[in-house]
């Protein structure tokens, strides 16, 4: 992407501005040859930390140009090895945070193309998730207009993107690291008003979780976690009652795609996690029954969609893990 060298950093820097004519010259470059080099990476990385003025055109070319980057010009290509998302996760970290709304779409962007990628760049962006819900700062809450506690449908959006992103092309079930934070969300947002769009993808997390620590083939996380177009239908039911309503129809949708794993489809399972690892370099964790139960009790309470979750289960009866199975009989009957 010569532009870079027939356009002044310093310049650019010393004026604090990047204008339209900037990213025009950059975006032509990269068209006529599609090379970053690492030092070019690492300019455009400080012309986005460093300018308090950026076209309106600069994110977008950030996000694809250093996308394509890391995605397809390192290699392995078209994988992110756990050595490059700790580059990755070094460039954009302020204090161990994303600060920056661009860096964060390039974060989930990479996430987004990529084949394959670590566990911990996934674990990474659903961070910043937690950080607007729990502390009610980041990139995703500039303004300041929502209080914490609260999560809204975009930022569902982009844990269900984040999770579809990190789930590949693959049947692979939620792993413990990532439903360890969603957990953390949910019990940040269980004392306040529900928001539908949550409600439904924590369950289905949870079922997912339940269903693959049991020995359930999970289906592909675009079926098992996909968004319900009813939810904002809630007519004359309590907010409890719809809870309920909403998650069993939520999850009754799509019960049909889990299934009992034959002895061939989990050697044919392993095998394919094995070489994800291999590649990445980075063990993927697996949500086991007893750290689910843990986890869900370890406040003393249940929260109202694990509740609802485990009335489902307790209704339709599937062959669970022994630990799940107690579990249900302690608060899946109470309804």
């Amino acid at each position: 992407m010569s532009a870079l060298k027939s356009i002044s950093s310093e310049d650019i820097l010393n004026r604090g501005q990047i204008e339209e004519s900037d990213v025009s010259r950059m975006r032509r470059s990269f068209y006529d040859d599609g090379i970053v080099t690492v030092d070019e990476a690492e300019q455009l990385f400080v012309l986005n930390d460093k300018t308090t003025e950026q076209h309106d055109t600069w994110p977008w070319f950030f996000v694809e140009a250093l996308t394509d980057f890391i995605v397809n010009q390192t290699e392995p290509e078209g994988y992110i090895t756990a050595e490059n998302a700790d580059w990755l996760i070094a460039r954009i970290s302020k204090d161990g945070k994303v600060e920056n709304r661009t860096e964060l779409d390039l974060l989930v962007n990479v996430l987004d193309k990529a084949r394959w990628s670590p566990e911990r760049l996934a674990r990474y962006a659903l961070e910043q998730v937690k950080r607007a819900v729990v502390d009610g700062d980041g990139p995703l809450r500039t303004t300041g207009a929502l209080e914490k506690g609260k999560i809204t449908e975009a930022e569902v959006d982009l844990v269900r993107r984040i999770v579809y992103a990190f789930g590949g092309d693959g049947n692979i079930a939620i792993t413990q690291a990532e439903a360890g934070i969603l957990f953390d969300i949910e019990d940040a947002t269980c004392n306040g008003e529900a928001c539908p769009a949550w409600s439904d993808l924590f369950a289905k997390v949870v079922a997912n979780v339940m269903m693959s620590g049991s020995g359930y083939a999970p289906p592909s996380r675009e079926e098992a976690l996909r968004s319900e177009s009813w939810l904002a239908r809630r007519g004359e039911l309590s907010p409890k009652h719809f809870l309920t309503s909403m998650v069993t129809s939520s999850l009754a949708a799509i019960w049909d795609s889990y299934h009992e794993q034959s002895a061939e489809e989990r050697a044919l399972a392993r095998l394919e996690r094995q070489r994800i690892e291999i590649i990445t370099n980075e063990r993927i964790s697996d949500s086991e029954a007893t750290w689910l139960v843990d986890r869900i009790t370890r406040n003393g309470s249940v929260s109202p969609t694990e509740m609802a979750v485990l009335q489902f289960l307790s209704r339709e009866q599937p062959n669970l893990h022994p630990a799940l199975v107690g579990l249900i009989a302690n608060h899946g009957r109470a309804a």
